[in-house]
């Protein structure tokens, strides 16, 4: 559509893609599978609220997808970015929607092998892995390609994420290995429990080793995005996953996903979130969050701590916390060693390739090249 939007071009959106069922909904939009008649192949359409509030929300997704897409021209690593296909600009009952669309399959097909597509999010097969994770080499193929992903948008696109979670990380692989992955339904308002189904709706078994490497990964959602240059909000990032010089107020940059990819790392791995803040009678959600990080990566450094436009909302003193005042410390490895009996050989590599990218000085931080160089994720 090229950003301009003649009257006529709902018309001839509903007369080329029909819609045959809803993948997905969020705060903003929803998310439909539709049939490209043209061409017959699946798209899926991300269809934007309509309230004014939106709007510019709604062109910002299209630039930074427009950005994504010329870039792709120029570096292979932006095949781990869903793209943009076209846009469009629709009047519906509630006023304006814009349209985005993207590939639901993608990639020049061979004659006689199985169709690769875009299948749901990575939440939902986690879901089936929760107890103990998912296999280690699946986790360290798909947080290369996360990480590729990452280094294209930050250093190509001068694009900050902001959202890295597993909700916004789609699979790429056969259609018939991830169809076993779709839920009969998605409730908009339980995206965090899905489970593998079988045809009679019970959780199916664990998809076959060949058949999990064989899938890939590819982020999406950019709504939530913003330039490195100008950053649009204070206030980003899903709070399990949301780094800390953002919890504090301090001005951030590409290193808030490479915190994010940390603690996806870690839950992909044991099948437990990295940090789970809960509100308590006397504190808010972010002071559990802040004295959970606490406990696991431990003092924060004054100099670091009380540079933050935030620090006295949080801290009475380097390294006290205002409201919490019990912690109980827990290191990365003990935690690996303790609560989720990986054992050493396992724990010490894992915890070396996490902890750079959880450092507190966002300037410190690992990025996501030096990520994708280190001897775990390599080996």
């Amino acid at each position: 559509a090229g950003g301009h939007y003649p009257a006529q071009e709902g018309e001839v959106f509903n007369m080329r893609y029909q819609a045959l069922r809803k993948l997905g909904c969020g705060t903003f939009a929803t998310v439909w599978l539709c049939q490209d008649m043209r061409r017959k192949k699946h798209v899926a359409v991300k269809v934007l609220k309509s309230r004014e509030s939106f709007a510019e929300a709604a062109q910002d997704e299209v630039a930074f997808l427009r950005c994504v897409s010329s870039m792709k021209k120029k570096d292979q690593a932006g095949e781990n970015i869903v793209c943009l296909l076209d846009d469009f600009r629709m009047i519906g009952g509630n006023g304006f929607h814009i349209l985005l669309l993207s590939a639901a399959a993608l990639g020049q097909q061979s004659p006689g092998l199985p169709q690769r597509a875009l299948g749901p999010s990575l939440r939902c097969l986690m879901g089936n892995y929760a107890a103990q994770g998912l296999p280690l080499p699946f986790v360290k193929k798909s947080l290369q390609q996360v990480l590729a992903g990452l280094h294209f948008l930050h250093q190509c696109c001068h694009i900050i994420h902001t959202d890295i979670k597993p909700e916004n990380i789609l699979l790429y692989g056969c259609d018939k290995s991830l169809q076993r992955l779709l839920p009969e339904s998605l409730d908009c308002g339980q995206r965090t429990d899905l489970r593998l189904k079988v045809p009679g709706g019970e959780p199916g078994n664990r998809l076959e080793e060949p058949d999990l490497m064989s899938i890939e990964v590819k982020i999406a959602d950019l709504g939530s995005a913003c330039w490195t240059y100008k950053p649009f909000s204070k206030e980003i990032q899903t709070q399990p996953y949301r780094a800390l010089e953002v919890l504090l107020g301090l001005d951030y940059g590409t290193p808030v996903d490479i915190w994010s990819m940390g603690c996806l790392a870690f839950e992909m791995a044991t099948g437990e979130r990295l940090f789970d803040p809960q509100p308590g009678k006397y504190f808010s959600t972010d002071d559990d969050h802040v004295a959970r990080i606490l406990e696991l990566l431990g003092r924060i450094p004054p100099q670091i701590a009380y540079s933050w436009k935030k620090s006295t909302k949080f801290f009475s003193k380097p390294g006290a916390l205002l409201r919490i005042s019990r912690l109980s410390p827990r290191s990365l490895h003990a935690t690996l060693l303790d609560r989720h009996s990986w054992t050493k050989s396992q724990a010490v590599p894992f915890a070396s390739f996490l902890l750079p990218a959880l450092r507190y000085a966002p300037d410190r931080r690992a990025t996501a090249a030096q990520c994708l160089q280190h001897a775990w994720l390599t080996g």
